[in-house]
């Protein structure tokens, strides 16, 4: 398994952390869910609940849970974060996905 967060996407987690007010140890929720226009769609949120099942990797003090079925479609993932007026937010790298749509938040595998 080797998921990455570069440090620009490391840093703008840390940021919206930090406007929702929430404790700095909360930790990142990265998973998939069956959905979007190619089948599988990438989620992250904060989630103060931690499963015994969870696989947690660890960013410079950024703690990230995976659930297992999740991992089996993301353990290569790349986040990083793009700052462009017209595409700011969040980019997956996925190496797994075999497609992926337009918005780059969807993939089929």
């Amino acid at each position: 398994m080797s998921i990455t967060v570069t440090p620009r996407a490391e840093e703008e987690i840390k940021k919206v952390k930090k406007e929702q007010n929430l404790p700095e140890e909360t930790p990142l929720r990265l998973g998939v869910k069956g959905g979007g226009c190619s089948g599988f769609s990438y989620f992250m949120g904060f989630d103060g609940s931690q499963k015994p099942e969870d696989q947690v990797i660890e960013f410079n003090g950024l703690k990230v849970l995976v659930d297992p079925k999740s991992l089996t479609y993301i353990s290569q993932i790349e986040i990083d974060f793009n700052e462009d007026v017209l595409n700011r937010g969040f980019v997956f790298k996925n190496p797994a996905a075999k497609s992926s749509c337009g918005c780059g938040h969807s993939f089929s595998v």
